[in-house]
């Protein structure tokens, strides 16, 4: 969900729909916020896969950033925070609207390409990761650092989160590490490494229709061994914990081994906010049992009671407004955070739960 950036919205400006052949690229082209994503632009997203996904003559629909330092660093945070302050319930929808979107990219019927090279962050994971491929440059970086600012890692990730080995999953979704392609692959946040040098040739082949496995298969390049599947053994002795507390308290425990990695884990944990760090760890153990459109439709629940959390509009303040890096979070530590607390904001939302169409339903409506 999350970036820092901008509040006007000119969708149409900052969308641009390119068609050449048989393929159409979406380019986002919001330079001054590094393609940050406005509410305006989320909606413009959706409507144009929409359309996309019922033409016949589109064989393949390309994801692309005009920036070369980013894909999409997230949803545009400020808005969101401005419009939760003034109109909750236009915010609840905004965040709504976004888990519809991911669900539109996970069910479009047509090859789905993304282009990814820079960093990708929130909303940014959320619209490419559910592409058929996931092409990574040199330069890629994933993150979701939605902790620090009071939210939780949304967009359905805590399904992809929830099914990585070794706890990874949880250690990227609870201290907003960045990663590069060759974790990505390793991964399998992406499905191909390919030089950012290489994607006019992709997007040339996809416009004369030409098969996309060979495409991008023939241009993948080895990024060679993971440097955080090489932490493996690290990371699982502290992340495969069964809860939250359990991980603080190996963590503190850490022999010396281990002390630089815990004491560098201990600090990034003390910064974010306690409940979205409780709130977040469940959220990805309880995915491991959902598909896709469960997870999505349980981060619904969660955005609904994160937009009026203290703790969300706190985070901005400090991390993205104010700078100053001192949040005065609420409850103060996990250990103020109590089960009651992290189970009210799993449970249903009544007449605002997501309703997300089934599968079979976005098949019948061609997309």
């Amino acid at each position: 969900m999350i970036a820092d950036k901008g509040t006007d919205d000119r969708a149409n400006g900052w969308l641009r729909v390119e068609r050449r052949g048989a393929a159409v690229a979406i380019v986002i082209d919001r330079a001054a916020a590094l393609n940050a994503l406005t509410i305006g632009m989320r909606a413009e997203l959706a409507k144009q896969l929409g359309q996309l996904g019922r033409d016949p003559m589109i064989y393949a629909v390309i994801l692309k950033s005009a920036v070369p330092s980013a894909f999409c660093v997230g949803g545009d945070i400020r808005e969101m925070t401005k419009l939760a302050a003034t109109d909750l319930a236009a915010a609840r929808k905004g965040l709504a609207d976004e888990l519809a979107l991911c669900w539109i990219c996970e069910c479009l019927s047509k090859p789905t390409v993304s282009l990814i090279d820079g960093r990708v962050m929130g909303t940014g994971v959320g619209i490419s990761l559910y592409n058929t491929h996931r092409v990574a440059g040199e330069t890629y970086q994933f993150a979701m650092p939605e902790t620090q600012v009071g939210y939780f890692p949304d967009c359905g990730v805590a399904h992809a989160f929830s099914r990585m080995p070794h706890g990874i999953g949880r250690y990227l979704g609870l201290t907003g590490q960045a990663i590069g392609w060759t974790d990505a692959l390793a991964l399998k946040l992406v499905t191909h490494c390919i030089p950012a040098a290489r994607f006019a040739e992709i997007e040339a082949h996809l416009a004369e229709a030409d098969p996309v496995d060979p495409v991008l298969d023939s241009r993948h390049v080895d990024p060679g061994p993971s440097p955080l599947l090489a932490q493996a053994p690290v990371i699982a002795r502290y992340f495969e914990a069964p809860t939250l507390a359990d991980i603080m308290a190996h963590l503190k425990a850490a022999p010396s081994p281990d002390r630089a990695f815990a004491e560098a884990t201990l600090a990034n944990l003390a910064s974010r906010s306690p409940i979205a760090l409780a709130v977040t760890d469940r959220m990805i153990r309880e995915a491991a049992r959902l598909d896709i459109r469960d997870a999505l439709i349980l981060d619904g629940r969660l955005a609904h009671r994160f937009a009026a959390l203290a703790d969300f509009r706190e985070g901005v303040r400090a991390f993205l407004i104010d700078k100053d890096r001192r949040p005065r979070w609420t409850p103060a530590t996990l250990a103020d955070v109590t089960p009651d607390m992290v189970d009210a904001f799993f449970a249903p939302v009544g007449p605002d739960e997501l309703a997300l169409p089934t599968r079979a339903d976005m098949q019948v409506a061609r997309l």
